[in-house]
């Protein structure tokens, strides 16, 4: 399988099956496009255009079979291989997983837009402003902090269901955003952001972003340089 995928420091959705197939010891290839611009006549679009239809990045090529969407490709990963337990293993568990991941795919947007993804940043003094002038985002915070104390109550933690799943790659995007910006958390909520960043997957996956030292200036809304 050959996965593409964007610059680390900054593509949060090609974070998440990324951390998920490293995490779970999946074989693949990993194919990184840089972001040069996302105009139709880069090189980025270029290139994932041959293989994808959406000219975006994560994409899963497995053989003769292309899947383009994030969650695709989780289900296509919890299917293929599935023996290693991707999902919780109880049904009820499952289809919570499921809806927390839903959830992410297509909401949290104020936070999203607010607070991108920079691993390498530390930007709190942003955070706190984004936090006081943006109630979206603060609607978000809540949201997150309510549902993974939640979930982390019911499981035992140390991840949302108990152990390691698609629902804690799908969040450790957002784990990133969290520290990055230094946005107010509990005690529990601040323990499982621990618990993912320490995760072999996402560990692996900063430590990349880290070693990347490519500062692109139109994913930097609050940088002039990477400083």
């Amino acid at each position: 399988m050959q996965l593409y995928i964007g610059n680390k420091n900054y593509s949060s959705w090609s974070m998440r099956p990324w951390v998920l197939m490293r995490q779970f010891g999946l074989p693949f290839e990993e194919v990184m496009v840089r972001f040069d611009s996302f105009d139709a006549q880069s090189r980025f679009k270029q290139v994932v255009g041959k293989v994808s239809p959406t000219a975006k990045v994560p994409v899963l090529v497995d053989g003769d079979l292309v899947v383009w969407d994030t969650l695709a490709i989780a289900e296509y990963l919890a299917e293929r291989f599935p023996d290693r337990g991707l999902w919780p293993a109880d049904r009820a568990a499952r289809a919570r997983a499921r809806s927390l991941c839903a959830e992410m795919h297509s909401g949290f947007g104020a936070l999203r837009s607010h607070c991108p993804q920079n691993i390498e940043a530390s930007l709190p003094e942003i955070g706190a402003k984004v936090l006081a002038e943006q109630p979206g985002v603060r609607a978000d915070l809540a949201r997150l902090i309510s549902m993974w104390t939640e979930a982390l109550t019911s499981s035992g933690g140390p991840f949302l269901f108990g152990a390691f799943s698609i629902a804690d790659a799908f969040y450790a995007p957002v784990v990133g955003r969290l520290r990055t910006y230094g946005l107010p958390l509990s005690a529990a909520v601040k323990a499982y952001v621990d618990s993912v960043w320490a995760s072999d997957g996402v560990a692996a996956w900063v430590g990349d972003a880290l070693a990347e030292r490519d500062f692109l200036d139109f994913e930097e809304p609050y940088r002039t340089s990477r400083a």
